[in-house]
Formats: C-alpha cells, structure tokens, sequence
C-alpha cells in the first residue's frame, strides 16, 4: 500500500474488486445456465438495484447521522454557552481543527462537566443555605441573598461561606454574652431576693438557650435589665449600709452591749431584701429605746457634735452659733436638732475632708516650724556640740518652703472649693489664707516682742564698759537727761548706761591722771566682748554658707 493511501480507501477499491469479481461469476453462472440476454439485462437490473437501495439506504443513515451530530453540537454548544453565562464561567471555545465528530465528542463531555459543576453549586448552595437561614433566624437578621432559581457563581458560594463564619462567629459571642448576662442577672435577682416580674426577665433567666432570640436588641435590652436590676441592688445595698449606720450611731448613744449587737451582725447580707427588713426592725426597737433614753442620747450626740468641730476647726464663735448645744431641756426636738447638726457636720466634714486633711499638715508643719524659730533665738544654742545647730538651721529653712509651698497649693485648692461651694471656706472663724497671714504676723510680734524682752534684760545685766576717751574740752554735763527715751511704753535702759558711761570716764580720767594707764579690768572685758561677738559672726558665715 503507498504511503499516504487511507485504509478507507484501500477498503473501498477491495469493495469495488468484490463487486466486480461478483458481476463476473454471475455472468460465469448465466453463461453456464444459458439464460438470455434480456433475463441477462433483467437480473442486472435487480442486481443494480439492490445494489443502489443497499447505498442508498447506507448514505440515508450516514446523512442522518451527520445531521444528527450537527444538531447535537448546536444543542451542545447553545446549552454550554448557557451554563457558561450561568455558572459565571469563560465560555468554550470549540477547536476549529477538529472534526464534526470530534467537536460533537469534545462538547459533550464538556457539557457534561459544567453540568456535574452546576449540580455540585446547587447542592453546595441548599446546604449552605440551610445553615445561612437557620442561623439568621437564630439572630434575626437578613440572610445573604441570592435570587431564586439561579445559579450561584464561585464568588458568591464563597461570600456566603464567609457569611456563615461571621454568623456563626455572632452567634457563638451572643450565646456567651447571653449566659454572662443571664448569670448575673439571675445572681443579682438572688441576692436582692426578688423573683422576675415580667415575661421579659423570665425569659432572661431560662434554662432554654433556644428559647431565647438572639437578637441585638434582646442582648441590648438584657444589658440595660442587668444595669437597672444592678442599680437597685446599689440602691438597696445603700439603704442597707444607712440603716446599718443608723443602727451603728444608736448602739453607740445607748452604749448596747456586744452580744446584743451580735445577734444582728450575724444576719447575711444576701438576700438584701431579708436583710434589710431585719435592720429595720433593729432600727425601730432602738428608736423606741432612743426616746426612752433622751438625755442619755443626747449628751453622746454632742460629744460627737464635738468631735466633728474639732475636725473641722470650728471656732469658739461658730460653736456657740448652734445654741441648742447649750440647752438642758431633753425634748425630742432638741434630739432631733441635735441630729441633723451632726449629719450636716458629717457631710461638710467629708466635703472638705481632703483640705483639712492638708490644713492638718500646713498647722503640723507651722507647729515644728515655730519651735525650730524659738530655738534659733536661745542664747544657750552655742553651747550645743556636734553640729546640732547646722541641722536645725538646715531644717527650720526646709519646713520655710514647705510651708510656703503648701501655702500656695492649699490657696488654689480653697478657691477651687469656694468657686464651686459658693461660699467661703472657714478655718478657725476666719477665711484661710486670713488665718494663714495672721498667724505669720502673730509670729512676727511674738519675735519682736521676745528680741525687746532680750535686748532690756542684756541692757539691765551689762558690767561696766570701758570709758571713751573725750576730746580735750568736751563736756558731760546733761547728757543723761538728753538721751531719755521710750519704747513700747517702757523706759529704755539707756540712762542708766549714760550714768554708769559718766561714771566710768570719770574714774578712768582720774586713773589716767594719776598714771597714765587704763585699768586692767576694763581692757579684759572689752576684749571678751569682741571675742564673743566675733565668734558670733563667724559661726553665722559659716552656717549662711553651708545653707
């Protein structure tokens, strides 16, 4: 066979040689029977006939098979171009070197893919939806959409995957914060001793998660039930702890023994509601016992009275303002004008608890600043050995600045306080900072007062000085009478110097005249004045230098 010859068409020319080899042996056979030539004619007919029917009836059936094919490839390739547009995929792209045949196969198994696909997307799509609605319905909230009947792309599949995860995500957080809630609110229900009132607070409160509806505005509406249950709870622990107080002040004012105390100490705190209506019934029986016992009571309450004066600094005249402190006669009235005293001194107390509290430490500061400031003045302070006086000097000046500083802190603190009390604040009958200048002026007297005092009593104590030698024609006669004079309405000792000065020059001009010479007492006590004086002088360089 040459090469490049089909096996189709080697079939073909054997078809042929068959058919000719065929023709010949019938042509043999008629020969060898004799027949004529038109039955010759007449039995080729048939031949030629049965012949044509058979490629006739072969060629119907290819030909119909062709368009067989050829409608399978359009219905094929109309259908994929469809899915194609459904599925959101590329379309396909038929090979133009392939046969019918081969395009028809290549379709169809292609068809058969993207069909399989949008089989798997649709089953893929009823699970997941499933999930979507159940948890939307779960939390009440839209699920995601995709329009009925179509087909999802990839990218919708997985938006609604991640739709899921986040829904999930949601639902797992309000389930958490639902029993973290429902926890609490069950807890804080106990302990107020309180069963739920509503159908709300019930449902709260069940056992049934499902029975629950996850929704944003059930988890906000159960947040502000637990704020609101949790805000009575405050409340009625609030009142617990006043009736507690109460109980507290008259077990105090009628000096009740510890075991009866006791007995309502023990009472548990939760339910607040039991406990509660046991204070109160505590409160009542010493109410009774109260009025039963005026007197008694009163005087307790006054000597609280006093303790929040002395707190608060209160001055003899803002003390004696409250006259019913000084009345005997034990009324209920007076107990009650009593009592609401105390309860406003309380309440100033703890308003301006923080600033007398940095009073305290100011006055503190002021008292140990005082006494460093009289120990500077004592004469007998050189006598002290081991540098006592350096540190003292060094802590006098420390407790200066801090005194200044604290000054100025509590200054913006009062006037922050007044600004927003509206109305002074009072220390000692006086506004502060006029409390604070008149104990540094009361200070500054008392030292001009105490260095008056130590000057007069040195004049009265000083020995006979040395005389000063006059010019040669001075006189002394009226001296004394010209250097008279008063301070603070005392006589200044000076007279008494002058006299004691003539006195002296008279003595040492007679001394001189007789020998020329000083006296020898006179010149040692001269030089022991000085020596002090300079070592006076020296010791104050030295501690200047070292501050």
């Amino acid at each position: 066979m040459p090469r490049g010859t089909r096996k189709s068409e080697v079939l073909a020319g054997s078809l042929i040689s068959s058919m000719n080899h065929a023709l010949a042996r019938l042509m043999d056979i008629w020969d060898g029977l004799g027949i004529k030539e038109e039955m010759r004619l007449s039995r080729m007919e048939e031949f030629k006939k049965h012949i044509e029917a058979l490629f006739n009836r072969m060629i119907r059936e290819e030909v119909e098979m062709k368009d067989r094919i050829e409608r399978s490839i359009q219905i094929s390739t109309k259908q994929l171009k469809t899915l194609c547009h459904e599925l959101a995929i590329e379309e396909y792209t038929v090979d133009e070197n392939m046969t019918v045949l081969q395009t028809e196969r290549d379709l169809r198994v292609r068809l058969e893919i993207v069909l399989k696909e949008k089989n798997e997307r649709l089953e893929e799509l009823k699970k997941l939806q499933e999930q979507d609605v159940a948890l939307c319905n779960d939390l009440c909230v839209t699920p995601y959409y995709i329009p009925t009947g179509s087909i999802p792309s990839r990218q919708q599949i997985e938006e609604l995957k991640e739709h899921i995860i986040i829904q999930t995500k949601e639902k797992k957080t309000r389930l958490l914060v639902f029993s973290t809630l429902r926890a609490e609110i069950r807890q804080c229900l106990n302990e107020m001793g309180r069963q739920p009132e509503n159908p709300f607070e019930k449902d709260a409160i069940c056992e049934d998660e499902e029975a629950f509806f996850l929704t944003a505005e059930n988890i906000k509406a159960l947040k502000v039930l637990k704020e609101q249950l949790e805000m009575k709870k405050e409340s009625l622990l609030s009142s617990l702890s006043s009736l507690k107080e109460r109980v507290q002040v008259l077990w105090n004012r009628l000096l009740i023994s510890p075991e009866e105390r006791e007995m309502c100490q023990k009472v548990p705190q939760y339910p607040i509601a039991e406990a509660i209506s046991l204070w109160e019934n505590e409160l009542l029986r010493l109410e009774y016992l109260k009025k039963a016992n005026l007197k008694e009571v009163v005087l307790k309450i006054r000597e609280e009275l006093e303790m929040y004066w002395d707190k608060c600094l209160y001055s003899t005249e803002q003390r004696n303002a409250f006259t019913p402190y000084y009345n005997d006669d034990f009324t209920e009235e007076l107990l009650s004008r009593h009592d609401e005293e105390v309860a406003r001194m309380r309440l100033q107390y703890e308003k301006c608890k923080e600033m007398l509290d940095a009073v305290n430490k100011w006055e503190t500061s002021w008292g140990q600043f005082v006494i460093l400031e009289k120990k500077a003045t004592d004469p007998n302070r050189f006598s002290n050995r081991g540098g006592t006086l350096l540190k003292e000097e060094k802590e006098r000046v420390k407790l200066q600045k801090l005194l200044t500083k604290l000054e100025e802190e509590l200054k913006s603190r009062v006037e922050a306080w007044e600004m927003e009390q509206g109305h002074p604040f009072f220390l000692k009958g006086q506004r502060f900072m006029d409390y604070v200048a008149s104990q540094w002026e009361m200070h500054r007297r008392q030292k001009e007062r105490e260095k008056q005092e130590r000057n007069l009593k040195k004049e009265e104590h000083t020995p006979f000085k040395t005389p000063i030698k006059r010019p040669a024609g001075s006189c002394i006669q009226g001296t004394p009478n010209n250097k008279t004079r008063k301070i603070n309405g005392t006589t200044n000792s000076v007279m008494s110097r002058t006299n004691v000065s003539n006195y002296s020059t008279a003595s040492s001009s007679s001394s001189q005249t007789l020998n020329g010479k000083v006296p020898l007492p006179t010149i040692k006590e001269e030089i022991t004045k000085k020596s002090t004086q300079n070592t006076e002088a020296i010791f104050n360089s030295t501690v200047n230098e070292n501050l």
